[in-house]
């Protein structure tokens, strides 16, 4: 772990920050993420929702499959189940994941890929290990962000984007001690692969043993970090961020050039942190518009939720290939009061 990396001398550096905006935010609090089993029984750890989402608005849910050794038989997946109203970002750190969906899209992401989904209006997915990883067992590791899509663009046709690991933009620390890889959003001037409907900034990034990584970044977006692996700390204050922990910062400080966030990998890692810390930097603008959510749908109104399950249940958001319908469904379930 990490499936891409690369040699920090020869990668463009982050600039270094003027002293007065070197603290940055402070960490408002931290999460410890929730275990839960998902799909067809693989446990994932999710430190969002179970917070304030306000707090990670644009962003719904985070999930944290592995880092996982399976053995041969073991591997999982989902069955099929559609989305409506958002957008779900698959990153495969090691490992390999495949998709099938009603428009006909599918493919294998793998080792650094980064799959981006705008659901949209409605679509129905399957996602699977591949046989191999089935038959043999292997390492996987990943992560799937849920985005929210703002009130004008949920009805937007759903689209694909196929991330390849060579498409992501990396980018060293000023002291060359860091990788950051941009897969989405903009960090000093360079911008990553992913086109987003709600402006949002998606890193990952290694931080060698007792290096420490200051980042630029807009004063109008919320910020978050959370721990891959490893061990360190988070905000001028050093507030300890374990694997499996959320950093929330706080607000803008509104300086003249912006805001920064700071990291700071602790000097002894574990060994699944050999390379360094490994942390997700998360921030986007918040929409700050109403949420009524049920399954995989998120939409503005309960109406709107209502109006989901019966589409879906009509077949408006595609239909399953006949000799893979399941027996049953999540979406099949009914509606909270």
């Amino acid at each position: 772990m990490p499936a891409v990396t690369a040699d920090t001398l020869t990668l463009p550096r982050l600039p270094r920050l003027p002293e007065s905006e070197k603290a940055g935010r402070r960490v408002a609090k931290v999460v410890t993420a929730r275990r839960s089993v998902e799909g067809e029984g693989f446990e994932v750890r999710r430190p969002f929702p179970g917070m304030d989402l306000a707090l990670a608005d644009p962003f719904l849910l985070l999930d944290h499959m592995g880092a996982v050794e399976y053995a041969p038989g073991e591997a999982k997946g989902t069955p099929w189940h559609p989305h409506r109203g958002f957008e779900t970002v698959t990153y495969i750190i090691d490992g390999a994941f495949q998709h099938q969906d009603t428009t006909g899209g599918g493919g294998l992401i793998a080792d650094g890929d980064t799959q981006w989904m705008t659901a949209g209006a409605g679509i129905q997915h399957i996602e699977q290990p591949p046989p191999e990883l089935v038959a043999k067992g292997g390492l996987f590791h990943g992560v799937q962000l849920w985005v929210n899509l703002p009130r004008a663009q949920k009805w937007a046709p759903p689209r694909y984007q196929d991330i390849g690991s060579r498409d992501i933009t990396l980018l060293a620390s000023a002291d060359g001690a860091a990788l950051v890889r941009v897969i989405a959003g903009s960090l000093a001037g360079h911008e990553g692969p992913g086109v987003t409907h709600t402006p949002i900034t998606y890193l990952h990034a290694t931080v060698a043993p007792g290096a420490r990584l200051t980042l630029p970044w807009p004063r109008d977006f919320n910020a978050l970090a959370y721990v891959l692996s490893g061990h360190g700390t988070a905000g001028p204050e050093d507030r300890p961020v374990n694997e499996g922990q959320l950093a929330v910062f706080g607000g803008s400080h509104h300086t003249e050039h912006g805001d920064a966030l700071t990291l700071r990998a602790a000097d002894s890692q574990p060994l699944n942190s050999k390379n360094g810390w490994e942390v997700l930097l998360l921030g986007g603008l918040p929409l700050r518009e109403p949420i009524a959510r049920y399954g995989p749908f998120v939409m503005n109104t309960r109406e709107e939720i209502v109006q989901a399950f019966e589409d879906f249940q009509a077949g408006r958001m595609g239909r399953i290939p006949a000799e893979q319908v399941p027996h049953r469904s999540a979406a099949d379930e009914p509606i909270a009061g």
